[in-house]
């Protein structure tokens, strides 16, 4: 084996040398250039393989020998004239290489000095002097000899001044690289910086650069010397690139990990402070959620995540910003009521106390809490129903949520869906997000501190959905029995039991709500209050809220029955008792401001008094106006607010028999209107009216307010009954209303919100009511309160309506309809 000595193989050599008494080599200098070829090239010589290395013409170079040949060679070289040639080989892994895997030019080189190291190996130093190029092979045995000519090398001229840009350009660029590069000897700068033969120079560098065996060679292989220069330059410009973003790697890693070293030990001895003063913070709260967590009720799979997100975080630096995420994860899994549960009171004469306390009337729902309580107390386990409150504002399916809460002994929740858009709300953010969080579920039972709360799902008919997801969709595993066991939140990855959790959703219009949601649902209607109901919550519960809000006194404010039938009557239209809240508390204000500037005032409220307070009357409702004109007839309606009474007028005038209608009516209205004059045209003979009655006359159907939108199928026979009335001049039974909808086949078919029409027509001085056959068992189902001093017709078809509503006596001046 033959390769290159390490870089500080010239100390031990200059020692050797002086040992044996060999002169020391010298570097050359200007004016060496002849010298060096100065040398006679014999005809033949032997042929030396180099593999890692290849030798230029000046530069002296160690060379161990490991072939036995080689050694034959060198030593018997030695004996003679000490020349070789010297050549690279063209693959390095050739152990025994021939003259075809060696390169064809090499250089011619002289063996300085023979060494036999101390391990038994011979180390050749050899010393370069003219290149050469094979010509043929002469032998190969013992050794490869073979025939050689001296090939010159091109010298600039003393003019170019290029090349002495190139020269300095090496030399800056060779020092730069011994700089770079930590493992070069530093001496080497020295010796670049002292050598004066430009043609050594080159050669000396490209000797001793780090490039690849085959880009020397081609070095070697170039005969002018500038032109070596030049390629010499490129390489160097490389390897310098390639030793800067070395070094600025190097530079970065070292930085990074003296600063994580850094970090390091500045927490070690903060922690060693921390333990001196009484331990570390960080490790007291992890110790903290430790003891915590072993007092949690929580199944088997929850404590295994709460343990390995608890070494998790003792795991991480506390000022990563992970380790505040962990933290916040770890509170909400401690702070949950994992299988907390109140105990509920079973007393069930005290729950129907609390409930009759807080509210008047509701006597469905009251009924449905109350039979819950019951069957718990005999079986002792049961699955909380899941209601469903809905009716028209104000009339307290919120505030509900909360005697049934306190009725039951058990903790109040509360969430409002109203305008909900995003999933996210139900179910939780997973907590990779930034800001993540729990649901609002799981948010509110954390808040709670009971695993089964009374939790009101407030407005749930106001759902939104969007690009965020569907929140009514989520809320199907929240309200399902079956499911609801094993909710998942997405923050939690857990699985959170909501079946003891007593639901009670609120809405105002169940159309609103997907059908899918509503069949999980049980459905409680809550309608409105009568007039004496209202009277009666505005004295148990109004009144003394409103004087407690403003520091009033019992005996400084008092409303007398009729004075508050009054503001019922003038200033509110509703069905709940929202308004009527307010305008009690206007008036609580103006007795509060009388009080505080001292004026001498009498406790009452009087009725002179409201329009001074409260101003002139808001409203005024629609009264019974009797039965002495054709053609008007009173219907009943329902709005959001309760039920009302209507009016549906129908006048008759000259024309061909056109139908007109007015007062802001509905589609489903119009269509009515058009099925009532139908039907009378098919069916003129029974009210004895020709079968042309409606030919000559233009029919006008109104029905007044007409700023207030109407529709709906409800007032059918109210219109029919209007025009046999306009056509015949006959009155209308007096004290009457009737709602139901016609077909062409002049069947009457049910309606619904007939409890609030029924106390529309209370209100209003109505004493009778026609009805549908099948509305009966609605009537039925209503407490009789409400019922008492109205008579109801049920009927069947259009005819019986007519029987009912129409007498036989004549309208004051009633017109003369000609039919001819």
């Amino acid at each position: 084996m033959e390769k290159k000595f390490p870089d500080n193989w010239g100390k031990d050599l200059f020692h050797d040398l002086i040992d044996e008494g060999s002169g020391i080599i010298p570097i050359l200098s200007d004016g060496d250039d002849q010298e060096l070829e100065d040398v006679s090239v014999p005809d033949s010589v032997p042929l030396l393989p180099l593999r890692n290395t290849v030798l230029f013409p000046g530069v002296v170079i160690p060379i161990s020998i490991g072939r036995e040949k080689s050694v034959q060679l060198v030593r018997d070289a030695y004996k003679g004239n000490k020349l070789v040639a010297a050549v690279a080989q063209i693959d390095a892994q050739v152990e025994d290489p021939l003259l075809r895997d060696l390169n064809m030019i090499g250089t011619m080189g002289q063996i300085v000095k023979l060494l036999e190291m101390p391990d038994g190996s011979t180390t050749a130093i050899i010393q370069g002097r003219v290149r050469i190029a094979i010509i043929d092979l002469v032998q190969s045995d013992p050794y490869l000899t073979v025939r050689v000519k001296h090939i010159p090398e091109a010298k600039p001229g003393e003019n170019e001044g290029d090349y002495d840009a190139v020269i300095g350009s090496l030399k800056d660029l060779s020092i730069k690289i011994v700089k770079l590069n930590p493992n070069n000897n530093p001496e080497a700068s020295f010796a670049v910086r002292n050598i004066e033969n430009n043609s050594y120079l080159i050669n000396y560098i490209s000797a001793n650069t780090e490039i690849n065996i085959q880009d020397k060679q081609k070095l070697l292989e170039l005969s002018s010397m500038k032109e070596r220069g030049m390629h010499l330059l490129e390489h160097l410009v490389r390897e310098i690139q390639l030793l800067e973003l070395k070094n600025e790697l190097q530079s970065k890693v070292k930085f990074e990990i003296d600063q994580q070293q850094r970090e390091f030990l500045l927490h070690q001895q903060m922690k060693t402070i921390q333990n001196e003063l009484g331990g570390n913070p960080i490790e007291k709260e992890v110790e903290e959620f430790r003891e915590r967590g072993a007092k949690k009720l929580w199944n088997e799979d929850t404590a295994q995540v709460f343990t390995r997100e608890l070494e998790k975080l003792s795991r991480l630096n506390p000022a990563a910003a992970e380790y505040s995420v962990q933290v916040n994860y770890i509170q909400t899994l401690l702070e949950l009521p994992w299988n907390e549960y109140t105990s509920d009171n079973l007393d069930l004469n005290n729950a129907r106390k609390v409930l009759d306390e807080d509210h008047s009337g509701l006597d469905e729902v009251k009924e449905r809490i109350l039979e819950h309580l019951a069957v718990l107390k005999l079986k002792g386990d049961l699955k909380s129903p899941i209601l469903c409150l809905y009716g028209p504002p104000g009339v307290g399916k919120t505030s509900l949520g909360k005697s049934v809460a306190r009725a039951l002994g058990r903790k109040y929740a509360r969430m409002s869906l109203g305008g909900l858009h995003d999933e996210a709300e139900i179910r939780g953010h997973r907590k990779t997000y930034i800001g993540a969080m729990p649901g609002r579920l799981v948010q509110n039972i954390r808040k709670a501190g009971s695993s089964n709360p009374v939790f009101i799902l407030d407005e749930i008919d106001k759902v939104g959905q969007d690009f965020r997801g569907d929140p009514a969709s989520a809320l199907l595993e929240v309200l399902d029995p079956e499911q609801n066991t094993h909710f998942y939140d997405n923050y939690l990855e857990l699985e959170y039991d909501l079946s003891k959790v007593l639901f009670i959703a609120t809405a105002n219009n169940l159309a609103t709500i997907s059908p899918a949601l509503r069949d999980r649902m049980e459905l409680i209607e809550i309608s409105g209050y009568l007039v004496e109901e209202k009277m009666e919550i505005a004295q148990k519960h109004l009144i003394p809220k409103q004087l407690e809000a403003h520091g009033v006194k019992t005996e400084q404010f008092s409303l007398k029955p009729d004075v508050i039938g009054d503001v019922i009557e003038k200033y509110t239209r509703e069905s709940g008792v929202r308004e009527l809240d307010k305008r009690i508390a206007k008036l609580v204000r103006s007795k509060a401001k009388d009080i505080a500037f001292e004026k001498p005032t009498e406790a009452d409220i009087k009725t002179a008094d409201l329009g001074v307070i409260l101003g002139p009357p808001r409203y005024v409702r629609d009264i019974y106006g009797g039965n002495d004109q054709a053609g008007v007839v009173t219907g009943l309606a329902w709005t959001a607010t309760g039920g009302e009474i209507l009016f549906v007028e129908t006048s008759l005038s000259r024309g061909k028999g056109n139908l007109t209608l007015t007062g802001n009516l509905g589609d489903v209205m119009k269509e009515s209107a058009v099925i009532a004059l139908e039907y009378l045209k098919a069916n003129a003979g029974l009210m004895d009216l020709p079968e042309t009655f409606s030919e000559k006359w233009n029919v006008h159907i109104h029905v007044p307010e007409g700023a207030i939108p109407k529709d709906g199928p409800s007032a059918g026979v109210t219109m029919a009954t209007s025009l046999a009335s306009a056509f015949t001049q006959r009155k209308v039974k007096k004290y009457l209303a009737m709602t139901g909808e016609i077909t062409l086949r002049g069947k009457v078919l049910p309606v619904g919100g007939i409890k609030e029409k029924i106390l529309a027509a209370k209100r209003s001085g109505i004493r009778e009511i026609i009805l549908s056959e099948e509305n009966r068992k609605d009537v039925e189902d209503i407490n009789a309160k409400y019922l008492h001093g109205i008579k109801f017709h049920y009927v069947n078809t259009i005819m019986d309506v007519l029987g009912i509503a129409l007498l036989k006596q004549r309208v004051p001046n009633a017109r003369n309809i000609d039919f001819n």
